[in-house]
């Protein structure tokens, strides 16, 4: 997918919403969108899906124009909506069965059922489902035609953890059954767990791509590693002296310096910066309790690039 600008109206006139925005999503791979509210995300799904038309760029998907194409493209494709899109009236294996009618070689509905754990509430109006099991009842019906690809915007948005661990399991076996999945989410913990490609929106505009371990392994100019801070438990109260000897800026954990005080170090990138520590801690005299690392996380380059 490669458009550059994408344009909706309104009362005030003609408002830009997606500007350089340019993703590949390849099957048999998670491909994780993140960016803050109004980031351009439903958005980049919507062009991507053939929903609207941006004003410049072009899209393709399977090969083809999403906006041109007619059913014979869509039924290759599963679409799960932010907000669901479901009948309220309808019981969830109702919808389900009607949705297999309308494809040739459908998934078969009862392992979907067990996947999805849907069996306690297929006789139940969806009105009265809850948000999590509207949720996993959306992600059936987009799955229900065995697409070869699918698009799913927040797939766990309102899950409890066990709920959210069935949807990561049968987003795992999509992948391995070579679907390529395009997906967006709030949730970094699971962008970092689930995705082969992360591409990090920001006004509109693709801010930093790449694999999960090349984003927080080179997030920025000023970072060379993965780690993010060192930390240890100094054995003693450490003197402004001291601090002033240092050979990087520390940062207190604790309230207080006091013997048993946590140190952090968020400057480590290397192992001799790990040395010039170990020089400092020899010439003051003191020998940590305890050292621990903290490695960047994918939430650290969100808020690298998402803060103002």
């Amino acid at each position: 997918m490669r458009y550059a600008v994408g344009t909706a109206s309104s009362a005030r006139g003609v408002t830009e919403i997606l500007a350089g925005v340019d993703l590949t999503a390849r099957q048999g791979e998670v491909t994780v969108i993140i960016g803050p509210n109004g980031a351009g995300k439903t958005t980049t799904l919507s062009c991507a899906q053939g929903l609207l038309r941006p004003s410049a760029g072009t899209v393709q998907l399977l090969g083809q124009d999403p906006y041109r194409a007619g059913a014979q493209l869509r039924a290759r494709v599963g679409v799960m909506l932010q907000d669901g899109g479901l009948p309220q009236s309808v019981k969830p294996r109702t919808l389900l069965k009607h949705v297999a009618t309308l494809h040739r070689d459908p998934w078969p509905l009862e392992d979907l059922i067990e996947r999805l754990d849907l069996s306690a509430f297929l006789g139940t109006t969806i009105r009265r489902l809850s948000g999590g099991q509207k949720q996993r009842v959306a992600l059936a019906a987009a799955l229900i035609g065995d697409p070869e690809l699918v698009f799913l915007d927040e797939p766990s948005a309102g899950l409890d953890p066990q709920s959210r661990q069935l949807v990561f399991a049968l987003i795992e076996h999509l992948r391995s059954s070579g679907i390529g999945i395009v997906l967006t989410t709030h949730l970094l913990e699971e962008a970092q767990h689930l995705a082969d490609a992360v591409y990090i929106l920001k006004d509109g505009a693709v801010v930093r791509h790449g694999t999960v371990s090349e984003l927080t392994g080179s997030a920025g100019e000023q970072h060379s590693s993965a780690v993010r801070r060192l930390s240890f438990a100094a054995p003693r109260a450490v003197t402004r002296a001291e601090l002033d000897d240092a050979p990087f800026a520390l940062e207190l954990d604790s309230h207080a310096n006091r013997a048993g005080a946590r140190w952090g170090v968020p400057s480590i990138t290397s192992p001799a910066d790990l040395t010039e520590l170990a020089r400092w801690w020899e010439r003051n005299g003191l020998f940590p309790a305890e050292i621990s690392f903290e490695a960047r996380t994918l939430e650290d380059v969100f808020w690298e690039v998402s803060s103002p």
